[in-house]
């Protein structure tokens, strides 16, 4: 009778045949708050429509018979039979009692779950929050440590540079100090070493031997004209590059910008590959004017 009772509530209660009794048979017949909540449980289950089959040997109500003795069958059947006696069917109204306060009870747990699953979905939604707040710092960090690397190497391009640039300073500073000691002074504000004092003019002699030999010039004296008209000039080795002239016109006068070096008489256009060749292969020896331009 109890389980016939609990799958008449539950079809009563509007729940379809098959889900009824698949609650009833998966819950061993414990009650109807046992089936209603394997049924909410399992409600979207693929085959929870599908017609229920009972295993091989048993029916809905037939479990507990198939597992007692002939004895045991004889004495449950005449306690059921004296239970039957003592208990009274449920009136109409008993059982349309049952009912409501069995569906009040599906929709009291059905709001249980549905709070759960609000829980659930606000937890999992933190989680996502949590996961993309993590990734997010993870590319900050990614993205800072690449900065940090090119200000790293922007700062050791820049001190190359600059100690390139003092090596250059230095040099110039040794070559003026080495020319104002060959000449027996100090170097002027432009960095002009003293030329020697001319020797006076002495009458030539009335018998003059053959020509001298052609002198070679171990010192280039250099006069540069920048583009805004003014005037810088030195003394260089004869045989240092041209390119010492420029590094000297870059740190005395045109500095920031590019230019090119040429002589007016006869014209000629210095390149880059006449930077390295030395002033007395380039004919600038003993003196010579240069002209700065824009490139």
């Amino acid at each position: 009778m109890a389980e016939s009772t609990t799958l008449d509530s539950l079809l009563e209660m509007g729940f379809d045949r098959n889900r009824a009794e698949k609650a009833v048979a998966h819950t061993g017949n414990q009650g109807i708050e046992r089936a209603m909540d394997w049924l909410m449980e399992h409600e979207n289950d693929p085959d929870i429509n599908e017609p229920y089959v009972p295993p091989a040997g048993n029916t809905l109500g037939t479990t507990e018979v198939q597992g007692q003795s002939p004895g045991d069958i004889s004495e449950s059947t005449e306690g059921a039979e004296q239970m039957g006696d003592a208990k009274t069917p449920m009136t109409e109204e008993e059982r349309m009692e049952q009912v409501k306060r069995l569906e009040e009870l599906m929709k009291a747990r059905q709001e249980e779950r549905r709070e759960r699953e609000r829980k659930e979905e606000i937890e999992r939604e933190k989680q996502r929050r949590k996961q993309g707040q993590e990734l997010l710092q993870v590319k900050q960090k990614l993205q800072d440590d690449e900065m940090k690397k090119l200000a790293e190497l922007r700062r050791r391009e820049k001190m190359e540079d600059k100690l390139a640039k003092q090596r250059v300073k230095e040099k110039i500073a040794r070559d003026r100090e080495d020319r104002a000691r060959k000449f027996g002074g100090g170097s002027s504000s432009t960095g002009l070493s003293s030329p020697p004092s001319e020797a006076p003019l002495q009458s030539p002699p009335e018998d003059q031997g053959p020509p001298p030999a052609k002198k070679d010039y171990d010192d280039c004296r250099i006069q540069v004209r920048l583009l805004d008209g003014s005037t810088l000039s030195t003394v260089f080795k004869a045989h240092e590059p041209l390119a010492a002239v420029r590094v000297y016109i870059q740190m005395n006068g045109e500095t920031g910008q590019d230019f090119n070096l040429i002589t007016p008489y006869p014209r000629r256009v210095y390149t880059d590959l006449d930077m390295e060749k030395p002033l007395c292969e380039l004919g600038l020896v003993p003196s010579a004017v240069l002209v700065v331009t824009k490139k």
